[in-house]
């Protein structure tokens, strides 16, 4: 698996060498990485049901060789309880690594009151996305719910990128948002 560091350290990397990759490019992937977005809504919504079992389906087959079932929630309830427990997500940015890996930037504030932004990395399994780790990190800044009713995901505003802060070295990354309205 994965570690928390090295995962947020590879998805700060890829975005840094792909900033000019434009939406068009990055949906032509198979499957689109927009419906990379799925099983990370679908597992959300599966640990607010308290419905374990779904959401260890969404795993990968390495998360699964690491966690048995009841380790997996385990690991979800001690580790990440703002993800055990949401009551908001969006997601806020994504990247196509060129080994075709999907990497997430979702914001979630947990029952607990405390937000995160958490950082997931998807891999294709058997032609459907599968989550292969995450990690996170304190969000302050996460925005308040969206007026639209009680765990809806909202999409982003639109808008050509995302960007976040300068690194260290000056140069900034950027990264692709996902259109996610609903038809």
């Amino acid at each position: 698996m994965v570690t928390r560091g090295l995962l947020l350290a590879l998805f700060l990397a890829l975005a840094a060498l792909s900033p000019g990759i434009g939406v068009a490019e990055a949906q032509t992937a198979t499957p689109a990485p927009k419906e990379a977005t799925e099983p990370v809504i679908k597992q959300l919504e599966a640990f607010r049901r308290g419905d374990f079992d779904a959401a260890y389906t969404f795993a990968s087959s390495e998360i699964k060789e690491q966690f048995s079932r009841p380790d997996f929630e385990q690991m979800v309830r001690s580790g990440y309880p703002e993800i055990a427990q949401s009551t908001f997500a969006t997601i806020a940015a994504s990247a196509v690594a060129p080994n075709g890996h999907v990497y997430l930037s979702v914001k979630i504030r947990g029952a607990n009151g405390n937000s995160i932004e958490a950082f997931y990395e998807l891999v294709i399994e058997s032609g459907q996305w599968k989550i292969n780790g995450v990690t996170s990190k304190p969000d302050p800044g996460l925005v308040s719910r969206p007026p639209r009713g009680r765990g809806e995901y909202s999409p982003l505003p639109s808008g050509d990128r995302v960007t976040c802060p300068p690194l260290p070295s000056g140069d900034r990354v950027k990264f692709l948002p996902l259109p996610l309205g609903r038809g």
